[in-house]
């Protein structure tokens, strides 16, 4: 089948490696993709947010399956704007906008993890018509406390704060001033849990639905876990906390009474839900949903999952999820994310990238993510610019792999972290 896969970022050059090994992918384009994914398809000049764009080229090239790997058009309506006549029809891999807003609204996830008694921190929601309220919630809270912008903020838009002062001054920031524009028109003020993050992917037809894969992300820019919030400097799957005891509980307490949830109030959902979950005592609380795949959290679920992706997002699409068996690579994989100098704030692009020497390595997989193909040159194009992947028997012997593999590649201002995984060593 002809295959469209919408993105450009690490993400997508890892769902693209991974589609093209299907014996069901006959053809595969990505719009806008980046310097990886030329190498597994071909590149179309389309923004992921123009449906009217991306309808034409799929009624053009005979395109029958869409995958979205961004949650941006998704949470603005791409699986419904398929489903008006004449435009493009065919499987769209995404929730409904309805369904999205478990990603795009922090208000509306929390209001539904209440409604369907799912594990989270207790919240309060406030904008401009009760600003002056909000303030005197945050006097009285414990702290640290969290401040989320209700929409999508780019990854940027939770902030924990350790001082009611500068609580009030981030709260002020996100409605007075409009931080992240309508994002933060809204704020969710979140009670602190003191945990290990996990991420749990599922993918669901809505009523049915199988775990994909689970990994450890690494948000902060500086080695200890320190510095500024990042999208992510690297992951690690399997995370050797996640027993089967924990996973129980995680099925039992959060993803079956979410996907009952979504089922009950009749939320489109064909796609893939991301469960940013914290580990509290044994116990898992759920920090976020996201619908779609996490990015660098593909970068070591896709190389572990051993199924077909394309079989599996048909059997999805066509609800035939309970005759598939999850197959999973058991080595331990890790992903370490060599970003632009600069990053998480400021940074050049146009930096070219020299990949030395081939490296004899069959176990390692270099992602792209901020790259793009200038010429004969791969130049940067973004803050995060690689992801390195490897397979290893640990975590440290995967990581130390990668890191290896860094050393030949070279771009002016290059950082990485040399830590991930410091804590299962």
């Amino acid at each position: 089948m002809n295959i469209l896969l919408l993105g450009s970022g690490g993400r997508e050059h890892a769902l693209a490696w991974k589609m093209v090994q299907s014996s069901r992918c006959t053809k595969l384009f990505i719009a806008p993709g980046n310097a990886g994914t030329a190498q597994c398809g071909i590149n179309v000049s389309i923004n992921s947010n123009d449906f009217n764009a991306i309808s034409t080229f799929c009624i053009n090239e005979k395109i029958d399956l869409l995958v979205v790997g961004p949650e941006e058009p998704l949470v603005k309506g791409i699986y419904d704007f398929f489903q008006q006549p004449d435009t493009w029809k065919g499987m769209v891999i995404g929730p409904s906008a309805a369904a999205a807003q478990l990603e795009g609204s922090k208000a509306f996830s929390k209001k539904f993890m209440q409604r369907h008694h799912i594990p989270t921190a207790a919240y309060a929601e406030f904008d401009e018509s009760n600003f002056e309220l909000g303030k005197k919630y945050i006097q009285r809270h414990s702290l640290p406390i969290v401040l989320k912008a209700d929409g999508l903020a780019a990854g940027k838009g939770v902030v924990i704060c350790n001082t009611v002062e500068e609580a009030q001054q981030v709260f002020e920031e996100m409605i007075v001033h409009k931080q992240f524009g309508e994002a933060s028109a809204k704020v969710v003020i979140e009670q602190f849990l003191s945990g290990v993050e996990v991420s749990v992917f599922v993918i669901t037809d809505g009523s049915e639905y199988k775990i994909i894969g689970h990994a450890k992300d690494y948000k902060r820019i500086g080695e200890g876990d320190t510095g500024l919030n990042t999208g992510g400097m690297g992951c690690v799957s399997p995370v050797p906390f996640v027993t089967e005891e924990f996973m129980q509980k995680v099925e039992q307490h959060i993803i079956q009474p979410t996907i009952k949830g979504i089922k009950e109030e009749s939320l489109t959902y064909k796609g893939f839900i991301f469960f940013g979950l914290i580990n509290v005592n044994d116990e898992p609380f759920v920090i976020e949903y996201n619908c779609r795949m996490g990015d660098p959290e593909t970068e070591v679920v896709m190389p572990r999952l051993k199924n077909d992706i394309v079989e599996l997002f048909e059997a999805m699409y066509y609800s035939r999820l309970q005759n598939i068996t999850i197959k999973t690579d058991e080595r331990a994989c890790c992903t370490v994310v060599a970003v632009s100098g600069g990053y998480p704030g400021d940074y050049k692009k146009g930096k070219p990238i020299y990949f030395g020497e081939r490296y004899n390595n069959k176990e390692t997989i270099i992602f792209h993510a901020g790259t793009q193909q200038k010429g004969d040159e791969v130049i940067t194009n973004g803050g995060r610019v690689l992801a390195i992947t490897s397979f290893g028997n640990t975590i440290s012997e995967a990581v130390e792999k990668s890191k290896k593999v860094l050393e030949t590649i070279q771009f002016d201002g290059m950082y990485y972290r040399k830590d991930i995984g410091y804590e299962f060593e």
